[in-house]
């Protein structure tokens, strides 16, 4: 790969004008490309924060997690070689950006996954029912595949050909499970790095809710039976 690649970073949000500042701030300005932050159905002024700091800005009105990653892919630049998912509420350390990219840029693998449970965790920044279902999820992962991750963290990086060759289709909570598991069927050269985490700004849409984690841990399931039985 060229060693100046056009890196181009996705930020799904939904009502993260008081931390997308911060996540826009840490990012590493002078290696990106591009930065689209998908304003998904945002009800505060997440999409006039995300302006005024010089972002692409594209609005889904569907929500889902899923969603958002979609339409900001079916946006990207051309040009792009490597895209980078972070979330917008300040969880991750965007300033270890440079981590999860050096592996693909030196050629060495296709897909970065940052690993929450492999790196420093502040206390409290990781729900006990997030913690837990990521354990089944990998578990099950290794029990079908044979193939150990560690978590399934949002904060990734991905060479652009093989993100199109994956033809991600999930549109909510299994976006990051599916990405994972047809990574392994696609023999793409995965790495897990460590990476810091700490609690978010705002309360979570996912584990933060009782409806939230019932349907993200459903569709996790889903997700990994789904393409063992019944994706050939």
């Amino acid at each position: 790969m060229n060693n100046t690649p056009h890196i181009s970073v996705i930020i799904p949000v939904h009502n993260e004008e008081k931390s997308l500042p911060q996540v826009i701030s840490d990012l590493p300005r002078d290696i990106i490309s591009e930065i689209i932050v998908v304003d998904n159905a945002s009800t505060d002024n997440t999409h006039t924060v995300a302006k005024k700091a010089g972002c692409r800005v594209i609005f889904e009105s569907q929500k889902g997690y899923g969603k958002a990653c979609l339409a900001g892919i079916a946006c990207l630049n051309p040009k792009t070689d490597i895209v980078v998912f972070v979330d917008g509420d300040y969880s991750d350390h965007p300033d270890e950006m440079p981590r999860l990219i050096n592996p693909i840029v030196e050629g060495h693998y296709d897909f970065v996954i940052g690993s929450r449970i492999m790196g420093e965790r502040e206390k409290g920044a990781m729900a006990p029912q997030a913690y837990f279902g990521n354990k089944l999820a990998c578990f099950l992962i290794k029990l079908f595949w044979d193939i150990q991750y560690t978590d399934l963290g949002p904060f990734r990086a991905i060479t652009r050909k093989a993100l199109d060759d994956l033809i991600m289709t999930d549109e909510d909570f299994g976006w990051t499970i599916e990405m994972q598991i047809k990574a392994i069927r696609a023999g793409l050269r995965v790495k897990e790095i460590p990476v810091a985490y700490r609690r978010r700004i705002g309360q979570s849409k996912i584990s933060g809710t009782l409806v939230g984690t019932v349907l993200a841990g459903g569709k996790i399931l889903w997700t990994i039976f789904k393409y063992k039985f019944l994706k050939k």
